[in-house]
């Protein structure tokens, strides 16, 4: 087997830190939430250990924070200065200069006092009025990609992975939680109105999976070793939704080994979360959107959950390479999905995700090189890269492989045995393709592989080179029916009825409505007619509403539109807002009230979301 490169480090340009010289192993925090300042304030104590001979300093990355003071483990103030970076994305960097200078394999600590600023990008602060309950104010984090700057100072670098610990104090009546294992909660001796909470993630996690949340939470007990948090208004509802989450951690031990974290926990957040989910160890964060009542939408739990292999226990070493934690993610959350639901399910997920890649790269514009599946990024905010490329054209290269090797059967030895290989470590592309050819060096020297054109598939932007080679059972009745409306005259709209869908699924459902958004827009009377038929107006599942929102919108019902608007105030997921947003700016008649709408609930969203819209929008801060 290819041997493991945890002393290969490579360059990442989304980070200020020295990380080649020194490198964090462990986190140890002690913050306490102000709601009324909106900031956390406290210690970090970075545990060091030095990489190279004559090291005088660590760099670390902020955003915005302000120092206090830091000191040395024998309580000496060590000097330390905070450099302008003017107009960089990615902070300004903490030097902290060591007593004496350090030679490789030498370990120290720094203990740095801070506060965070109350705009911290990582950090979104919730009043009671913006929270399900409307008591108590509401705390929760997004650190990922280079967030976690603005609330720890830290080697904000997913190359770098360390354990932590918190000591995280808060209002008596709020519950705090984080990425971690819940070891112990006391009161505040000296104010009976606080109460502290302690972590421990025994796991080393890159820091864009330090997580925290603070509101009045509840939890319901799901599994051996899981509960869903929420507030109480949505907790049994969640608990409804997510009742199979063991039955999806028990089908991914299968496929990718064991489950190292512990315990395995949801937690469903206010609207405003950007994301379907985010893998935090041990506490994933979900959006409340994929709560639809019917456990149609629970794939977003697959997902998070194959993220504790693929992503928390091997990480791609730098932002560049995003396809190795998020490509391999839908795979495995696809496998998840087939073997409990059939191999023709998992292929008719495959082609969703081909045409929603298609979508994207429309958006994109096939010749951005943001639709690299290795994308360059010196000088470039993750964020701006974000996008569904990685996702779904990484999924498609790894399925296309397990076709070429033989299938399933063989494919999947490859797949538990490079997490085994890689586990708690970083990688590149590079390393992950000498993994491949190694593991499957009898078909390198049978020229199985001599047909890939790699570099079409990482360097090339746009589609894939290829498609792979889905089955089209369940997708093929989603397309023969939208091109009976495409194909149907005005005069023929009536032979449409509601018993069309009756033998769909949900996700059939979804796939038919995405159909409409590859091509041409629909008439303003075959939409007409089309929600006569199927009531699209009143769904309640979100993935729904998204798609049949566009269609309208691309063909200028005016009446939905002030649906659309108050989809996208009701919810921040960035999956529905900012391609909502976008149609709206490119249809004139709508254009004033996108950015009017936007302008007046921006302070509600989360920062991520908002600057993304923002810049979508052509909207100045």
């Amino acid at each position: 087997m290819a041997a493991k490169s945890a002393e290969h480090r490579t360059r990442d340009p989304n980070t200020l830190s020295n990380v080649q010289e020194v490198t964090t192993t462990n986190i140890s925090l002690q913050l306490d939430v102000d709601f009324g300042k909106r900031t956390l304030s406290g210690t970090a104590k970075l545990d060091l250990k030095i990489l190279q001979d004559g090291i005088k300093n660590v760099i670390l990355d902020t955003r915005e924070l302000t120092i206090h003071g830091v000191r040395s483990e024998d309580g000496n103030a060590l000097e330390y200065t905070v450099r302008n970076v003017a107009a960089s994305p990615f902070g300004s960097p903490l030097d902290i200069q060591f007593a004496n200078p350090l030679d490789k394999d030498a370990t120290t600590s720094v203990y740095i006092h801070y506060e965070t600023s109350p705009k911290a990008s990582a950090l979104q602060w919730l009043t009671p009025e913006q929270t399900a309950g409307k008591k108590y104010p509401y705390l929760f984090s997004q650190c990922q990609a280079i967030h976690c700057r603005s609330m720890v100072p830290c080697q904000d670098a997913p190359a770098v992975k360390s354990t932590y610990q918190a000591k995280i104090t808060v209002p008596r009546e709020l519950v705090a939680l984080m990425s971690a294992l819940r070891v112990g909660e006391e009161p505040v001796t000296s104010d009976k109105t606080r109460w502290t909470y302690k972590f421990h993630q025994k796991v080393p996690i890159p820091s864009y999976l330090i997580a925290i949340v603070v509101g009045a939470l509840e939890s319901k007990v799901i599994g051996p070793r899981s509960r869903v948090w929420s507030e109480k208004e949505m907790v049994e509802r969640a608990a409804y939704e997510f009742q199979d989450t063991e039955q999806f951690l028990a089908t991914a031990e299968e496929l990718c080994g064991p489950y190292v974290w512990g315990e395995y926990d949801l937690l469903i957040l206010p609207p405003s979360f950007p994301y379907g989910g985010m893998e935090n160890p041990c506490l994933t964060f979900v959006t409340p959107t994929t709560v639809a009542g019917d456990r149609s939408l629970v794939n977003v739990a697959a997902h998070e959950i194959a993220h504790s292999w693929t992503g928390n226990l091997v990480t791609n070493k730098t932002w560049e390479h995003f396809w190795l934690n998020e490509g391999h993610t839908v795979f495995v959350e696809r496998k998840i999905i087939g073997r409990l639901h059939g191999e023709k399910t998992r292929h008719f997920e495959c082609m969703g995700g081909w045409n929603f890649l298609r979508d994207t790269i429309a958006a994109f514009g096939d010749t951005n090189p943001h639709t690299h599946l290795v994308p360059v990024l010196d000088g470039v905010d993750p964020d701006d890269a974000f996008s569904a490329v990685p996702y779904e054209k990484g999924s498609a290269l790894l399925f296309y492989l397990e076709t070429l090797v033989g299938g399933p059967e063989v494919f999947e030895p490859f797949l538990r045995s490079y997490v085994d290989n890689f586990k708690y470590e970083c990688l590149t592309t590079a390393e992950w393709k000498d993994y491949l050819f190694t593991f499957f060096d009898d078909k390198v020297k049978e020229g199985v592989f001599d047909e890939v054109d790699w570099n079409a598939w990482f360097n090339t932007p746009g589609m894939p080179p290829l498609k792979p080679e889905y089955d089209t059972t369940m997708s093929d009745a989603c397309i023969a029916l939208s091109r009976r409306w495409r194909e149907a005259s005005i005069d023929e709209l009536d032979q449409f009825t509601a018993d069309d869908l009756n033998d769909f699924t949900t996700g059939q459902k979804i796939e038919f409505l995405a159909q409409f958004l590859l091509e041409e827009a629909l008439s303003l009377d075959q939409l007409k007619a089309m929600e006569k038929c199927y009531g699209f107006n009143s769904s309640k599942n979100s993935e729904i509403r998204f798609r049949w929102y566009r269609m309208c919108i691309r063909g200028g019902w005016q009446d939905v539109i002030p649906m659309a608007l108050e989809f996208v105030t009701e919810q921040g997921r960035m999956k529905f807002v900012r391609p909502i947003y976008r149609d709206l700016y490119a249809l004139d008649s709508a254009r004033e009230r996108a950015v009017e709408t936007f302008k007046k609930n921006r302070g509600q969203m989360n920062n991520i979301c908002s600057n993304m819209v923002a810049k979508d929008l052509k909207v100045d801060k």
